[in-house]
């Protein structure tokens, strides 16, 4: 089988060594399109691809219809929302994430950028330390809960919100767990969100929750841009000169933001959660061995469009 590796931010090199060792132990062949700059080059490489293994590329109804062979495609991450469930499934298309590999370097980075807000961005004024200040994490998955554990260590309050996850799991992480989110948003200091883009949580995060947050409050998105209401959000910040926003999902109004809120947004230039060699490594070789796996015994156990 034919596995085509396709990143436009490619893999470490060391990650992609590992997935043709997993490929070639198994029979299979790895291709690579690696800093592709157009659609195009993606159309072509997939003709005769039986399996994709793809970061934050896009795949939708055009590269799975250009792909005539095409039996599973494995997101190197937990976010899936760059694929088209709906169409793959359409076409038999087996859609798979690999959950858990990127969550420690997602939950880092959290810290990293809360603590640069939490010292007004290092600008020489004088900031607040993380000890002791309330964390609510929104969405207590694999990086929410990464994110509680290094929260112990800078000796935080911790609480979390998540409908799909029983109160004793997170009470067994030590956290409180909360069942209202204005509660959540309104009860700490700092709130992470870890939410995935959905129809229910798109433009769901804006005024009416960030106004609810105590002085000083700072927002941080590791999640997903389409979570957040980019007007609502701006309204907030304008009316609350003591809001920050920190995201590793440049926003589409990001100039103006930067512009108007200078000091109290950044946002990095590209997502850079799982940028790290460590989770470019884990994604990229557990995805490996899930099309492994499926094309030697079916198993679908992380398939996300059942």
């Amino acid at each position: 089988m034919e596995i085509l590796v396709a990143t436009e931010k490619p893999f470490a090199a060391v990650a992609v060594e590992g997935i043709e060792k997993v490929a070639a132990e198994a029979g299979h062949t790895v291709k690579r399109l690696e800093k592709y700059t157009s659609k195009d080059e993606l159309l072509k490489a997939v003709a005769t691809a039986d399996a994709i293994i793809v970061r934050s590329d896009k795949v939708d109804v055009e590269v799975l219809a250009a792909a005539p062979k095409l039996k599973i495609v494995v997101r190197a991450g937990a976010g899936y929302d760059n694929v088209d469930l709906v169409a793959a499934k359409e076409r038999g298309v087996v859609v798979e994430n690999t959950p858990g590999q990127n969550s420690n370097a997602v939950a880092e980075l959290v810290f990293g950028m809360a603590v640069m807000a939490a010292r007004n961005m290092y600008d020489g004024t004088s900031g607040s330390e993380l000890k002791d200040k309330t964390l609510g994490i929104h969405a207590f998955g694999q990086v929410g809960r990464n994110v509680a554990r290094i929260a112990r260590g800078f000796g935080m309050e911790v609480s979390a919100l998540d409908p799909y996850c029983p109160a004793e799991v997170i009470e067994a992480a030590g956290v409180r767990p909360v069942t209202d989110i204005k509660s959540l948003y309104a009860g700490n200091r700092i709130v992470s969100l870890h939410i995935p883009a959905t129809p229910d949580t798109k433009r769901s995060v804006g005024y009416e929750l960030v106004t609810l947050m105590p002085k000083g409050g700072i927002l941080v998105n590791t999640a997903r841009k389409e979570v957040i209401d980019e007007d609502g959000l701006a309204r907030a910040l304008r009316e609350r000169t003591d809001l920050r926003y920190v995201a590793d999902v440049r926003p589409d109004t990001a100039a103006a933001m930067e512009e108007e809120f200078k000091g109290r947004v950044f946002f990095t230039p590209k997502k850079m959660g799982a940028q790290t060699s460590e989770a470019n490594i884990n994604a990229g070789i557990a995805a490996a061995r899930q099309i492994v796996s499926f094309f030697a015994d079916g198993d679908t156990s992380f398939q996300v469009n059942k």
